[in-house]
């Protein structure tokens, strides 16, 4: 039984004080829920989000680098984000790989880093508009998911939670329907299952992303092979987040 697990991405989005203070919204409210919560703030406010001890609501960045240290001006390093807390970091979002050229060697690289220091990557994959025009939402997202995993370990992967983000509804009001993730979904865990198993593929985690919102996230909650959401713009407003992690 694969725990749900939902996920705020704030992207560049909180000052310190305003992450404080919706993190202890979100602790207060959801303490009952059955459901896996993890906010990730930007790297500013870790630190103060990290003080507040939550209990309920666990921590995440939204990308690392694949060193532990060194000459590499503006980057984050696992040691830093183990040091503040982190037990999961975003890699490779879709905008990660469009604005700064991201590519699956280095979210690999980065994947692979961040289990070795016990920070569970949530690693993103989804194709462009184009790409879904042209038939290819299968074929990217497998070369995606097995470019993404290709350094992790076997005893390693049930770690790992994949978010399938088809990049056409990030933010843009347009989303994918319950079926259609459902189907892609299905297409990851039959890609992971090649690559280690379906023992183990039945483990991993693969969450939803693009446009979740409380009207809609029941939609893909119910569906077999999703087992949560990767949420943008609901996720920076408590009562929007709250509903999303308790839908019916």
């Amino acid at each position: 039984m694969r725990t749900p697990i939902i996920a705020g991405n704030w992207k560049m989005n909180k000052t310190v004080s305003q992450a404080v203070e919706l993190c202890r919204k979100l602790e207060s409210a959801l303490q009952d829920s059955p459901v896996e919560v993890v906010v990730c703030p930007p790297f500013t406010a870790l630190s103060a989000v990290f003080a507040l001890g939550l209990t309920k609501v666990k921590l995440g960045a939204q990308n690392m680098y694949h060193a532990d240290k060194g000459a590499y001006t503006g980057e984050i390093s696992p040691v830093m984000l183990k040091d503040v807390g982190c037990q999961y970091v975003i890699l490779g979002h879709s905008e990660r790989r469009q604005y700064f050229k991201e590519d699956d060697e280095l979210v690999a690289a980065k994947a692979a880093k961040a289990l070795e220091y016990g920070i569970k990557p949530i690693i993103c994959v989804g194709e462009s508009i184009d790409q879904r025009r042209a038939g290819q939402t299968a074929e990217v997202v497998v070369s995606q998911t097995k470019g993404a995993l290709a350094k992790v370990q076997p005893d390693q992967v049930t770690d790992v939670v994949i978010a399938y983000e088809p990049i056409w509804a990030i933010g843009t009001g347009e989303t994918s329907t319950g079926d259609d993730a459902n189907e892609v979904i299905g297409t990851i865990r039959a890609t992971i299952a090649e690559l280690f198993g379906e023992e183990k593929a039945g483990q991993v985690r693969i969450q939803y992303g693009g446009s979740v919102k409380p009207e809609n996230i029941s939609e893909f909650m119910n569906q077999p092979e999703i087992d949560g959401a990767l949420v943008g713009g609901a996720s920076l407003a408590a009562d929007d987040f709250i509903n999303i992690v308790q839908y019916k």
